[in-house]
């Protein structure tokens, strides 16, 4: 029996004890996420927010999840050295009940993206106390998964065949195996 293919999954851990809220994420990531690329810096436009309550230097960075279309039926409260908090304020997903991680001009929801294309998230880079790691774990990837993505595979080459024709692919392919 074959092994099973495996994938690794990138989480950002968050220390709590940490955080001081400085907001050096908040900062650098909305500057990542403008358009051109650090040209403004908007922290409603970032995927990392920093719930604060300064009197009593608590701080607790929670960074945008999956976008959700209705609201949680859950309303549990958490207390808080003495300050009480609802599930909302710790919740990662953009919804309708909530403006937190919603793009400022446009409404549609923020998603953490890890910063695509960077050798690693840049509130993590930028976290000076560390208070936010990355964490890697390997998770099999279900045979439905793999079985999806050799169809999005054997579509995309497919479309791309019929435009180009599979002589240009093939040239593409050498050369880009060339250059690894």
């Amino acid at each position: 029996m074959a092994d099973k293919e495996k994938k690794t999954i990138k989480t950002i851990k968050i220390d709590v004890d940490k955080c001081n809220g400085c907001r050096a994420c908040e900062v650098i990531c909305s500057a990542f996420h403008a358009a051109p690329k650090y040209s403004s810096n908007n922290p409603a436009r970032s995927r990392i927010r920093i719930l604060r309550d300064p009197h009593r230097d608590l701080y607790v960075p929670v960074y945008a999840g999956e976008y959700t279309v209705a609201e949680c039926a859950g309303r549990d409260k958490y207390t808080i050295d003495g300050k009480e908090y609802d599930e909302c304020s710790f919740c990662r997903a953009s919804c309708p009940s909530r403006e937190e991680f919603k793009e400022p001009d446009s409404g549609l929801p923020l998603k953490c993206d890890m910063c695509e294309g960077e050798e690693e998230p840049l509130c993590v880079k930028w976290c000076l106390v560390d208070a936010l790691q990355i964490e890697e774990r390997e998770e099999e990837v279900p045979e439905d998964e793999v079985q999806e993505e050799q169809e999005d595979l054997d579509i995309g080459l497919e479309s791309l065949a019929d435009k180009f024709g599979v002589e240009k692919i093939m040239d593409a392919l050498a050369r880009m195996k060339e250059q690894d």
